[in-house]
């Protein structure tokens, strides 16, 4: 009985033999390596692909966005402050505010969207 509980206690301490720290620690630095590659990769694409667009273009992302924030921060507050800052009137706002951002997205998705899938790098 001494025997078992020794036994035990000594697999119990020490990994099985087919998980090896070193090995795991090393092949999930790889898979975060690649994913990491992949969304950098994704990055540096848009970016090359909006070098070619124009000036214009450039300038209304920006005022786009900016235009959004405004109107998210300014505009869709006034319902909670309006309505007396209610549990209905801040339940309003967040129901609001959520629509407008997916709107928002949408539009911004289908005017200035880059098409990035002709695009091809050289994988060393």
């Amino acid at each position: 009985m001494a025997e078992n509980e020794a036994n035990s206690d000594r697999s119990e301490t020490t990994p099985p033999p087919m998980f090896d720290k070193k090995e795991e620690a090393e092949a999930a630095f790889w898979r975060l390596k690649k994913a990491s590659d992949k969304s950098r990769e994704e990055r540096v694409k848009r970016v090359l692909a909006q070098e070619g667009e124009g000036l214009l273009t450039t300038l209304g992302r920006v005022v786009y966005i900016s235009a959004c924030m405004l109107f998210d921060g300014l505009v869709l507050i006034e319902i909670p402050v309006s309505m007396g800052r209610t549990l209905a009137a801040w339940s309003l706002y967040v129901v609001l505010l959520v629509v407008a951002i997916k709107l928002q997205r949408d539009l911004y998705g289908k005017w200035f969207d880059v098409d990035i899938s002709q695009m091809d790098f050289d994988q060393q």
